[in-house]
């Protein structure tokens, strides 16, 4: 038994010791990874395995999850999470995908160069506002660019108080600046684009050797590198969840979260002369005021007004495809009823 794995330095918290119908009495254990298969995780007795059953593949299960398990170390039961991460999944379907469970901080990484997208760090925001979770801006590659703090400067305009760090991942020293949030019984999450240097800043908070890849001289976008969602331990005793680099997290139900992102947008429609003024040329319009002020940029109102529509859009397309999937269901079960009926009647 490694001591050191209690539970709270897993990330054990109060939270869940109140989902359990007899505290102290299961067995619990934390998601690291998610295969197709099977579930890794680490307990107080150590690192285990389960194979996915039908049972536990239907939990969603995500790295940084809480779960039950049963004297076999098969996934019983999974704890709700106090913080989870989501995107509208790829594909058709489009159905809500979680990224990661159970964060207290979100490292976004973005570097100094041309990966550097304030629109793209808006969406993030977004989505860590939503999961509520303690967002930090990290940008890398400080090293590299001639001006790095114009960049600190875009970032820390786009929310009031956000904490925004400029680095190089490869200073230990310069990365001892995010150790407060990697104490023991944290955990951070990665969110961030190809080759930003997020393995880098991996390697260089949890001790480890993740291979890393040189940003391309043509464009400086990075190569991918991390292909799945994984839990590291960190030298402080925390915990860190790295996720594949994704240039484009496709919101969906995320609320009330990109007013707290744009929070002067959705301050200034509030003063508005009409509750139905829709920003554009109607009189007593304070947003529109603003930007002929230039107290607000107008490409900030474009960009809140992108997110909004796509937020609503995957939310709608999400919410009828339910409906159409339970009025199917309620079909089906009626046309079942009708023939078994019938076949009672032949008897």
């Amino acid at each position: 038994m490694d001591v050191t794995n209690t539970l709270r330095n897993l990330g054990w918290r109060q939270h869940f010791e109140l989902q359990l119908a007899e505290p102290g009495d299961a067995v619990a254990a934390r998601v690291t990874r998610v295969h197709r298969d099977r579930v890794e995780m680490i307990s107080t007795d150590g690192e285990c395995a389960a194979q996915l059953t039908h049972q536990s593949a239907a939990m969603g299960l995500t790295v940084g999850d809480w779960v039950l398990l049963g004297d076999d170390n098969s996934v019983q039961r999974r704890l709700e999470p106090f913080a989870l991460f989501k995107r509208r999944a790829a594909g058709a379907a489009g159905d809500i995908q979680t990224i990661a469970a159970n964060v207290d901080t979100v490292f976004i990484v973005t570097s100094a160069n041309r990966d550097f997208n304030v629109a793209r760090l808006e969406r993030y925001l977004a989505i860590a506002h939503d999961a509520g979770t303690f967002p930090v801006v990290v940008i890398s590659k400080a090293d590299l660019a001639d001006d790095a703090e114009q960049f600190r400067q875009q970032a820390s305009r786009l929310s009031p108080g956000l904490l925004v760090e400029v680095l190089d991942a490869r200073d230990p020293q310069a990365v001892a600046v995010l150790q407060p949030w990697c104490e023991a019984g944290q955990t951070v999450a990665l969110l961030g684009s190809s080759g930003v240097g997020k393995s880098t800043l991996i390697n260089s908070l949890a001790g480890t050797e993740q291979s890393t890849q040189a940003a391309r001289d043509d464009d400086q976008r990075g190569r991918h590198t991390t292909t799945s969602r994984s839990m590291h331990k960190l030298q402080n005793g925390g915990w860190l969840i790295d996720t594949p680099g994704m240039r484009e997290l496709q919101l969906v139900d995320v609320g009330d979260a990109l007013d707290d992102v744009f929070a002067e947008v959705a301050e200034l429609a509030a003063q508005c002369r009409f509750i139905d003024c829709e920003h554009n040329s109607e009189p007593g319009c304070a947003i529109q005021a603003a930007i002929q002020g230039g107290a607000l940029d107008a490409g900030r109102l474009k960009r809140y007004r992108k997110l909004l529509a796509e937020d609503q859009r995957n939310s709608e397309s999400i919410a009828m495809r339910r409906s159409r999937d339970r009025g199917l269901s309620k079909m089906y079960k009626a046309v079942q009823s009708v023939k078994r009926a019938e076949k009672g009647g032949r008897k």
